[in-house]
């Protein structure tokens, strides 16, 4: 039993630079193409085209809700936001890495906005529950928003502080949430990318709260 209680600390506790796992120097193997578009996973992505990323539990079900998404041109499951450099699946699963599993999204602003896709992320998932989403439970598993710009961090801030309201109405604890600049992007493997369009009866964690978000008035551009 304490040896459960140990692993279980492990993680949902973001390691120490010196004890995470080391990794590698090498990006590990992925898909070239994404599956369902066919575009190049890795670019070049179009011009005028903007970045969005984000965590909201299990990769799996995050990627497919936001490539049904009018003016979404590309997504692709990684692991960003932690210590070891290029890491693999099993080692995320281990805790040790510090990353969480996140969605790339590539999208036209012309089409859909940030504060759309701001709005499907808090929706879509249980924001106040810290280390876990659901029965997933570790540092993987946790809620973030990296932004890629100035704009895209005040959006997020300012989406978030309006639904914690909306929330906290509804008797729902505080959100949980990291906010910050994008880190480092690593890709998942390529059994990993676009998983639940070659496997649609997998697994899929997605579970809103019913709490819908409002959008400030002055966020969407």
């Amino acid at each position: 039993m304490l040896f459960q209680s140990t692993i279980l600390h492990q993680k949902i506790t973001m390691p120490a630079a010196e004890n995470a796992l080391p990794g590698r120097v090498l990006p590990i193997p992925t898909a070239a193409t994404h599956f369902v578009t066919g575009h190049d996973l890795k670019g070049p992505y179009p011009e005028g085209f903007e970045k969005a990323l984000f965590g909201m539990g299990c990769f799996w079900g995050v990627e497919r809700l936001f490539w049904q998404v009018p003016g979404v041109w590309l997504t692709a499951s990684g692991y960003a936001g932690g210590v070891t450099p290029n890491p693999t699946y099993p080692e995320t699963c281990t805790g040790l890495t510090g990353h969480a599993e996140v969605v790339l999204i590539v999208y036209d602003p012309k089409i859909v906005s940030y504060a759309d896709l701001l709005k499907l992320f808090w929706e879509n998932h249980d924001p106040t529950q810290g280390m876990r989403q659901g029965n997933d439970i570790g540092t993987t598993y946790r809620s973030v928003i990296y932004s890629f710009s100035e704009e895209q961090q005040k959006q997020a801030q300012a989406s978030s502080a309006a639904y914690e309201a909306r929330l906290q109405a509804a008797g729902r604890g505080r959100i949980t949430t990291e906010i910050k600049s994008a880190p480092q992007f690593y890709f998942a493997e390529a059994e990993h990318q676009q998983y639940l369009a070659k496997n649609p009866n997998g697994y899929c964690g997605l579970r809103g709260t019913g709490v819908s978000c409002p959008i400030p008035t002055g966020v969407l551009t």
